[in-house]
C-alpha cells in the first residue's frame, strides 16, 4: 500500500483527498456500523434503517432524505451539490439483509438455530463487527457513509454533485411471506431511486470483493413442475404409481450435473455464471398417507452479459427435453418466472479508469482483476438503465476467533478493510466530481482512440 492512497492525483486533489480522509476513524466507522446492524432491515421492511441513514446523514451537513416505496420499505439518499459544471457521481449500497434474523422466518434452513451473527445485533470483537449484515451490505453501506461524511466535513469544492444512495430490495428475493407487495427485492428501490429522478453520471457500487469489478452476471428463475400420479400408499402395490416428489429428485440431479456444463460454456471476461435447484415443494406436509399429483422446483441460473434472458431459457428448455427424451413417461415442464440481465460497462469508461487508479494506489501495484464471479447486484440496475458503473468492496474476513461459513463472511466486517474502502471512495469521488464534464469526456474519448 503507498503512503497515503493517492498517487496519481494532481496536488490540488490530493489535498482535498487528505482533507476528507482526516475525518475517517476507526471509531467513527465503529458507530456507523453499530448503528446499522442494530436496525433489522430485511427486504420489504427496510423503513426504519432508511430514516436512521437520511437522519445520520442530514447531521453531517449533507441534504438527505427518505424515499418510502410503501408504508414499510424505502430507499435513503443524501446530496452534496457541486457548481455544475461536473459530472454526477452516485456512491450506491444497498441495505436490506438475506435473512431476517428471527426464528420464525430462518429457521430451519439457516440451520438448527440463529447464531450471534445471524441476528440484527452487532458484537465488537477488537477490529471485528458482527451481527446480521454487518459486512454485506450493512459494512458498505457504512463505508459510503463514512466517504460522503468525510468530504462534507473537509468541504472539498465540488464541480458535480456527490450522491450517496441506499436501496431497499437489493437481495435476490421476492416478497416475504408478511409481505403486501411482490416485488420487494430485486433491485426494487434501485429502480424507484432512479424512476424518482435520483440519477447521476457514473455510479460505484459498494458490494463485496476487493478488485474493480466492471461486469456482472444477471439471473432467470424458473418454476419447474414436475408430474406424477396423486394416489394413497395403501394403493401403491394395486395402482399406477409415479412419484412426483421422487421424479423430482431425479430432475434435481440430472439438473446440478447440467449447471456445471452451463457454467463452462458461458465463463467469460470476470464471470463464471452458475445455477441451483433452490427449493422443492409438493403434497400435504398434514397427510404423508398420499403423494401429490406434482411437484415443483426453484432453479436460479446465473447468466453472463454476453447472453440474453431468452437464450438461456431456450438452453434451459432444450435441456428439460434431452433428459424427457432419456426418461421415458418423465413429465416435466418449466416456466420462466424472473429474468434480469447481465451488464457491462466499458474498461474506458471514466468510472472504471479512476477506480482503478484508486485501487493501484491504495495497493501500489498493478489493479488485480478477480475472475470467475457468478453474484449478482443493483450494479444490474443501475447500468441497465444506462449509467456507467464498477462495483468495489471489501474481501471475506479470514482471520476471526471463530470459523467463517457463508452467513459469517455475510456477517462479520473489519474495521481496517471499512477504512480502506473508505478511502478508496473518497478518492474516486475526489477524481471525479472535482473535475469538468469535458476533462472527463475528453479522458473516455482518449481511452477509446
Amino acid at each position: 500500500m503507498s503512503a497515503d492512497g493517492l498517487a496519481g492525483l494532481d496536488e490540488r486533489r490530493r489535498s482535498w483527498a487528505l482533507d476528507a480522509a482526516r475525518h475517517i476513524s476507526a471509531d467513527r466507522l465503529r458507530e456507523l456500523i453499530t448503528g446499522l446492524v442494530d436496525i433489522p432491515s430485511p427486504t420489504g421492511d427496510e423503513g426504519p434503517l432508511a430514516t436512521h441513514i437520511a437522519g445520520t446523514l442530514r447531521a453531517t451537513g449533507c441534504h438527505a432524505a427518505v424515499q418510502p416505496l410503501d408504508d414499510r420499505q424505502a430507499n435513503a439518499w443524501a446530496r452534496l451539490t457541486g457548481d455544475g459544471t461536473g459530472p454526477d457521481l452516485m456512491l450506491y449500497a444497498p441495505i436490506d439483509t438475506l435473512t431476517v434474523g428471527e426464528e420464525s422466518e430462518d429457521v430451519p434452513w439457516i440451520g438448527p438455530e440463529l447464531r450471534e451473527d445471524m441476528r440484527p445485533a452487532a458484537t465488537v470483537y477488537g477490529d471485528l463487527v458482527t451481527g446480521l449484515g454487518a459486512s454485506n451490505p450493512k459494512g458498505h453501506a457504512a463505508c459510503v457513509m463514512m466517504a460522503v461524511e468525510a468530504i462534507s466535513r473537509a468541504g472539498v469544492p465540488l464541480t458535480g454533485d456527490l450522491v450517496a444512495a441506499f436501496g431497499a430490495g437489493g437481495m435476490p428475493t421476492n416478497a416475504r411471506p408478511v409481505g403486501t407487495r411482490h416485488n420487494t427485492g430485486q433491485g426494487a428501490g434501485c429502480s424507484f431511486l432512479l424512476e424518482q429522478g435520483v440519477w447521476t453520471d457514473y455510479a460505484v457500487i459498494a458490494k463485496p470483493g476487493w478488485t474493480v469489478s466492471w461486469d456482472e452476471v444477471g439471473l432467470v428463475w424458473f418454476e419447474v413442475t414436475v408430474g406424477g400420479t396423486h394416489t394413497y400408499a395403501g394403493s401403491r402395490h394395486r395402482l399406477p404409481y409415479d412419484n412426483a416428489i421422487a421424479r423430482a429428485g431425479e430432475v434435481a440431479a440430472y439438473l446440478e450435473k447440467w449447471f456445471e456444463e452451463y457454467a463452462e460454456r458461458h465463463t467469460s471476461g470476470t464471470v463464471a455464471p452458475q445455477g441451483i435447484v433452490s427449493s422443492i415443494r409438493g403434497g400435504w406436509p398434514r397427510m404423508a398417507a398420499v403423494t401429490p399429483a406434482v411437484c415443483t422446483l426453484m432453479v436460479d441460473l446465473r447468466i453472463s452479459p454476453d447472453i440474453t434472458p431468452m437464450r438461456a431459457k431456450r438452453e434451459f428448455m432444450d435441456a428439460l427435453a434431452a433428459l424427457r427424451a432419456a426418461s421415458p413417461g418423465l413429465d416435466v415442464r418449466a416456466e420462466m418466472v424472473l429474468a434480469i440481465p447481465g451488464t457491462r460497462t466499458p474498461r474506458g469508461s471514466w468510472i472504471h479508469r479512476s477506480a482503478t487508479a484508486a485501487w493501484e494506489a491504495l495497493e501500489g501495484r498493478e489493479h488485480e482483476v478477480i475472475a470467475g464471479n457468478s453474484g449478482a447486484t443493483d450494479a444490474n440496475i443501475l447500468r441497465g438503465r444506462g449509467i456507467p458503473t464498477v462495483r468495489i468492496g471489501m474481501p471475506k474476513v479470514a482471520e476471526a476467533p471463530f470459523e467463517i461459513d457463508f452467513a459469517r463472511g455475510m456477517n462479520t466486517v473489519s474495521l481496517r478493510d471499512m477504512e480502506r474502502l473508505t478511502r478508496h471512495l473518497i478518492r474516486t469521488a475526489v477524481d471525479t466530481v472535482t473535475r469538468t464534464r469535458a476533462e472527463v469526456a475528453e479522458a473516455e474519448e482518449g481511452a477509446v482512440a
